[in-house]
């Protein structure tokens, strides 16, 4: 089963998709894309998402070859998240069908965390504008693909129906 979480910044989008991670009952893999580097701000927001996470967990850190990492991990898994991965990359350049194609050979339940980019603020410069083209595009094609889409706003879920 994938599941896709959507939501804005702060939006309480990681909570609920480790919620649902953990309904499951067995081993869960976290397969975290951030890469803070030396921006300590964005580390420290790392830092707190792991300390929210069960100590039983695993956590896989790949801010690139999420397709291939996905493949090579049993069991459930919590993909957190696809923002992060292309922000990444360089140009904004994944490689979604390889990502979905991963999702889709999965034996294990994969939920997906992902922002909502189209109800934010329209980016003012380009690479602004990019970075929301690609999010949203790869939004789409992970939600076709989905078994179940939420949105979370504020904490709360809106189930998204597949027509």
């Amino acid at each position: 089963m994938i599941t896709l979480v959507l939501g804005g910044t702060r939006s309480g989008k990681s909570e609920v998709a480790q919620r649902l991670a953990a309904a499951g009952g067995g081993p869960v893999t976290v397969l975290a894309t951030a890469a803070p580097g030396d921006d300590t701000d964005f580390a420290a927001r790392v830092a707190a998402h792991r300390s929210c996470r069960p100590p039983d967990w695993t956590t896989n850190e790949e801010p690139h070859d999420v397709a291939g990492a996905l493949v090579r991990i049993d069991g459930t898994v919590l993909l957190d998240a696809l923002g992060t991965w292309i922000a990444n990359a360089s140009e904004f350049s994944v490689d979604v069908p390889g990502l979905c194609d991963a999702l889709g050979r999965r034996a294990g339940d994969t939920i997906v965390v992902s922002d909502e980019v189209g109800l934010s603020v329209h980016p003012t410069t380009e690479s602004g504008r990019r970075f929301v083209d690609a999010v949203g595009s790869c939004n789409r094609a992970v939600a076709a693909i989905s078994d179940r889409v939420v949105l979370v706003v504020a904490g709360r879920t809106l189930e998204l129906d597949g027509t």
